[in-house]
C-alpha cells in the first residue's frame, strides 16, 4: 500500500516504513507529525484519488532535520569579466512513515 501526499508545495510518494526527506516542518526531533493533504491512496488493484484530495491522513515521525547539498551557480559573460558565484544549501526534515490510515475500513500500521 502507497500514498501520494503533498506537503511544502511538492509531491512525494510514500509507504509503511519508508523514510523520505521534505521541505522543513515546524516539529521537533522524535514528534509524531500527520500530514493531512493525501492525494491518492494505492492497494493493490484499489486506487482512490481525492478532488483534488481525500479525507485519509498519514502519520510520521520527525527523525532529524538537515542541510542538503550544496548547489553552486557560476554566472559568466563572454568577453565582459563578468564573473558571479553563488550557493545554496536546501533545508530538509527527514521523515519515517509510521501509518496510512483514515475514515476507511483499512488503516495500515507497520
Amino acid at each position: 500500500m502507497y500514498a501520494v501526499i503533498e506537503t511544502g508545495g511538492k509531491q512525494y510518494r510514500v509507504a509503511v516504513g519508508e523514510t523520505v526527506r521534505v521541505e522543513t516542518l515546524p516539529a521537533e526531533v522524535g514528534q509524531d507529525v500527520s500530514l493531512g493533504k493525501v492525494l491518492l491512496i494505492a492497494d493493490g488493484s484499489d486506487v482512490r484519488v481525492g478532488a483534488p484530495a481525500l479525507s485519509e491522513t498519514v502519520m510520521a515521525r520527525v527523525e532529524s532535520h538537515g542541510r542538503g547539498e550544496k548547489i553552486r551557480i557560476f554566472k559568466t559573460r563572454r568577453r565582459k569579466h563578468y564573473r558571479k558565484h553563488a550557493g545554496h544549501r536546501q533545508n530538509y526534515t527527514e521523515l519515517k512513515i509510521l501509518a496510512i490510515a483514515g475514515k476507511s475500513e483499512q488503516s495500515v500500521q507497520g
